[in-house]
């Protein structure tokens, strides 16, 4: 399942309304499912995603989205302690209680610890792993595109201004996600693709996550469903251009 020397970070999205189907698994039997296929494939990180952040998702309370993670954070902590996770969550609370069922992971945050002012903190104290997206707005107002002079320019003015924050909150460790598919329009994560390698600079580990995203189907005349072999075609070529980790839902 490796690209090269890039890794693969398997989506296991733990609820039902995520948009691409083969990645849910609601329950822990059909997580042990899809943590294997993924295993097997030769995922080097299992993302596990309680809740839905896919345009027009219904944002859940705290209570909800620990319902979701809590029976899969134990069963990660008896059955794969061996392997590396990865929590999609913006809330504070969630990556405190996760820590305490499974000890250490890494935290995939699509808001870059704006939703949560605790985030940052808690990610510091707690010297975990930490994946900050570049977006706009909340989670709402986050899959509508944005204006841009120059969307590469403002992606890099983004995280530079995410370091600073990161260095005050004590969060060293962390990995850059340019933020394909959100708040951009196809155009600009186009743009935004075809530059990546500028975001090197930055001299840290970069995310790459297209997997399944507008802007690879809709131009093309395909659906989610129907563009596995284009999917494959941007993930291998992002690895050829500096990506360290592909984010997907495929298993090859």
């Amino acid at each position: 399942m490796s690209i090269g020397q890039t890794k693969i970070m398997g989506i296991i999205n733990l609820n039902e309304d995520s948009f691409f189907a083969p990645s849910r698994a609601a329950s822990v039997d059909a997580f042990r499912r899809r943590a294997d296929a993924l295993l097997d494939a030769g995922a080097d990180i299992l993302d596990l995603g309680p809740m839905s952040s896919r345009p027009g998702a219904v944002l859940v309370d705290a209570e909800e989205e620990w319902a979701r993670l809590e029976p899969v954070v134990e069963e990660a902590a008896r059955h794969y302690a061996d392997v590396t996770f990865s929590i999609d969550t913006f809330r504070a609370s969630v990556v405190v209680m996760a820590y305490q069922a499974m000890g250490r992971f890494w935290i995939n945050d699509i808001s870059s610890g704006e939703w949560d002012e605790a985030m940052l903190p808690v990610a510091g104290r707690l010297g975990l792993r930490y994946v900050a997206m570049h977006h706009q707005g909340d989670f709402t107002t986050m899959h509508q595109p944005y204006s841009y002079d120059d969307v590469v320019a403002a992606v890099k003015q983004y995280f530079r201004d995410f370091s600073v924050r990161a260095k005050e909150a004590g969060v060293s460790d962390w990995i850059l996600d340019p933020g394909f598919g959100f708040s951009k329009s196809n155009e600009d994560n186009q743009t935004l693709f075809d530059r990546l390698d500028e975001l090197k600079s930055f001299r840290r580990p970069l995310l790459v996550g297209v997997s399944h995203k507008r802007f690879i189907w809709q131009p093309r005349g395909l659906t989610p469903d129907t563009c596995d072999e284009q999917v494959r075609e941007y993930e291998e070529r992002a690895a050829a251009m500096g990506a360290d980790i592909i984010r997907t839902h495929l298993i090859r």
